[in-house]
């Protein structure tokens, strides 16, 4: 299940911006393509207040992630045939409000399967790291020879390859274990799901916890928003970095391996931290080594711990510290955060500084302006040090969350 979930987003994504901008491509304006951008982010809004709440109280898992892929299947397919921004766009969007939701819900789905969540999440959702690597390096190797319109062709498969994916694993859906919907018991809580994850937020630690996801997904997401701009400035070749991105996302494959054993002896907050100095380190690398290349290939392998010690790790406790019945409303919750406001956040926040923060390097016929990338990294390690602080001081969960199925003690 989570080889294909995020084979289908693995597919798509890396060449989008570069299909929408591209001359002999869609040849979209700005606007267009930041507006295209936002699908996920806005699915992630509507996904809190409508899918999610089926998902919790009205279907089966399994059910609502076989017809959300198979309607998601056939707009993202769609797509291979498109090239007006209105009908791009609609599809795009279309994808998006069926898409996002699954992610939570096949998250809600494995937690209700499992015996110990704590010790097989990491297992599981790092078939999701595969399944991302196998949709991305087989696209390296077909376009690395090409150039324009071919290139361009070669690219747009990548939706058809998404679609198909996609409709795979609406019908393997079907085959996963029955996990019917938890219904709100008369009296006993709200009748809609995400108003009841919603509420949780009066919780003291479960708002340090949503305020620290949201400072960490504008992190996360600024790193996709300039590495690769700024890995071409200091040198790489553009064929060899998205390989070099890569890297980090295998490097996941292990972190998620062992994330179960670090959880049962380091607990919630201290695995998290370790996260989110993950970040800390990786741009700091970035600002103070920038002309010491193969220090920069190095240092991706921090992705791992960056994504499963916190972003994994959330997912996990969200399971422990929420009730059944709001569980993927809550999964959903915090999915606006990592995929839908954080990512604008990145967007607002990184993009006006590149921008704005520019540097002439060399003299005469050798000189170029580019990003003062020593300046620029410096933010997201403040940030990073401002949320690791909060989550030090201020995150307090109960010791009764570990009684939610878990091995792991939640400090």
């Amino acid at each position: 299940m989570m080889v294909l979930e995020f084979f289908i987003w693995g597919a798509w994504l890396p060449p989008l911006f570069h299909l929408m901008g591209a001359k002999d491509g869609l040849n979209f304006t700005a606007g267009q393509q930041t507006a295209i951008g936002s699908c996920f982010a806005i699915a992630s809004v509507l996904g809190i207040f409508f899918a999610n709440q089926f998902a919790d109280r009205t279907f089966s898992s399994e059910k609502f992630l076989a017809f959300s892929h198979l309607v998601g299947g056939l707009a993202m397919g769609g797509l291979y045939w498109v090239k007006d921004f209105p009908t791009f766009f609609a599809l795009m969007l279309i994808h998006s409000l069926f898409y996002v939701p699954t992610i939570s819900v096949a998250n809600s789905l494995a937690f209700a399967n499992m015996k110990d969540p704590a010790k097989e999440f990491g297992i599981v959702r790092m078939g999701g790291t595969i399944g991302w690597i196998a949709a991305s390096w087989p696209f390296f190797f077909l376009l690395q020879d090409k150039t324009g319109a071919e290139q361009i062709n070669a690219e747009r498969l990548a939706f058809l390859v998404a679609g198909v994916a996609s409709l795979v694993l609406a019908a393997f859906s079907l085959t996963l274990p029955h996990t019917p919907p938890k219904k709100a018991e008369e009296g006993a809580g709200e009748k809609l799901a995400w108003l009841e994850a919603m509420k949780l937020l009066r919780v003291p630690f479960i708002l340090v916890l949503f305020v620290v996801t949201f400072i960490d997904a504008t992190i996360h997401n600024g790193y996709f928003v300039t590495a690769f701009g700024f890995l071409a400035d200091v040198g790489f070749q553009g064929k060899h970095i998205m390989l070099i991105m890569s890297l980090g996302q295998v490097a996941e494959i292990a972190t998620m391996a062992i994330l179960g054993g670090v959880l049962a002896r380091l607990g919630w907050r201290t695995t998290m931290i370790i996260g989110i100095l993950g970040h800390a380190a990786r741009y700091a690398v970035f600002a103070f080594f920038s002309h010491n290349l193969p220090v920069l290939v190095v240092v991706q392998v921090l992705h791992g711990i960056c994504y499963a010690f916190f972003f994994a790790t959330v997912y996990i406790f969200i399971d422990a510290a929420f009730p059944k019945d709001a569980r993927a409303s809550a999964q959903g919750l915090f999915n606006l955060l990592i995929l839908g406001l954080g990512d604008l956040a990145a967007k607002w926040l990184f993009i006006p500084l590149m921008n704005s923060w520019k540097v002439t390097v060399g003299t005469g016929d050798q000189a170029r302006v580019m990003t003062d990338y020593s300046k620029l990294f410096l933010v997201p390690v403040g940030l990073a040090l401002f949320a690791a602080a909060l989550l030090l001081l201020a995150f307090r969960p109960p010791k009764e969350i570990a009684a939610g199925g878990l091995t792991a003690p939640p400090h």
